[in-house]
């Protein structure tokens, strides 16, 4: 019998892309700060003591690519956890917090939510309720639909219903006040990633049906706490920061690919991972062009070729 497979390598490259998110993401951009200088107020701000670096090196680092950073690292660790929580509940390695339609669906929560100017919290239940609708309308409707090919079904039904969301976002826009509410609908509130307490149990959810209720999982509340977790976490990234899609696609394999399918290391993994992925995004939509680029394009580049092989790879083992 083979050892099981260390997780330390794997740990050790998420934890340096992060690292390397952080740094890149503080210490790049079109106003330059020294590495020396972002050690320096950090530790001043550790200790209490005050920087030896200029006030405008102190506002940028903490004022205004601070929030900024931190926004990027948890919306990226979100969507990853989220994207890992549905790949492994639906055994599938083509689904998505997007492909699912949950992001579309939560986004015209937000979006609703702040077109009749409703407070914070609302706005972040109607989004939840917004991508816990669009989850459960693509699960019934692939459940329902008897194919040889149920990986095509749910993709497809997901594509679908994203796209009917997309549309309902679209003229909520439309409808908007483009000078007060439009704007808002970017950034809202933040969310927590509640999933990473069910990764013990998410292991046997990888099984099939009936071994999992062999084992003595009620499989039902179970799934049903999976999902409602997962799509609360991707509406809370919705909310924060609109929708960026392909990052709890490409991320999870990624992760799986560094420490493996056992959800207790793989959960923690795709959240450092997705958070440095995402920072290094961020940094890269903000510095590679006169204007800024917005993620969902850069996102994508890399997502659609990747979402490519994995259609051409799926009948391939995956565990």
């Amino acid at each position: 019998m083979s050892k099981p497979r260390s997780a330390v390598p794997g740990f050790a490259i998420a934890i340096a892309v992060l690292i390397a998110g952080l740094l890149l993401a503080l210490t790049v951009g079109r106003y330059p700060v020294g590495l020396g200088e972002l050690i320096s107020v950090l530790y001043a701000k550790a200790t209490g003591h005050v920087a030896d670096v200029s006030p405008a090196v102190e506002s940028v680092i903490l004022q205004v690519r601070g929030p900024r950073v931190l926004a990027a690292m948890l919306v990226g660790a979100a969507l990853a956890v989220a994207g890992t929580a549905f790949q492994g509940l639906f055994r599938n390695p083509l689904v998505s917090p997007d492909i699912l339609g949950a992001s579309s669906g939560a986004a015209l929560g937000a979006v609703l939510g702040i077109y009749l100017s409703l407070g914070v919290f609302a706005i972040q239940t109607i989004a939840f309720l917004g991508g816990l609708m669009a989850v459960g309308v693509v699960y019934v409707i692939g459940a329902s639909v008897r194919s040889r090919d149920p990986i095509l079904v749910l993709v497809l039904t997901g594509v679908v219903v994203g796209s009917l969301f997309g549309a309902g976002v679209g003229l909520v826009k439309y409808l908007a006040d483009p000078y007060n509410q439009l704007p808002a609908m970017t950034f809202v509130a933040t969310g927590a990633a509640v999933l990473v307490a069910l990764r013990w149990r998410m292991n046997v959810m990888s099984l099939p049906e009936e071994e999992a209720r062999a084992l003595g999982v009620a499989t039902g509340p179970l799934r049903i706490a999976i999902v409602a977790a997962a799509t609360l976490v991707t509406s809370a990234s919705v909310a924060t920061a609109g929708i960026i899609g392909w990052v709890g696609l490409v991320v999870p394999h990624l992760a799986r690919s560094l420490v493996g399918p056992d959800f207790a290391r793989l959960l923690p993994a795709a959240a450092i991972l997705g958070g440095g992925y995402l920072l290094l995004i961020d940094t890269l939509a903000r510095t590679m062009a006169q204007v800024e680029i917005p993620l969902g394009i850069l996102t994508a580049v890399i997502g659609t070729p990747f979402f490519i092989w994995l259609l051409t790879s799926v009948q391939k083992n995956w565990s």
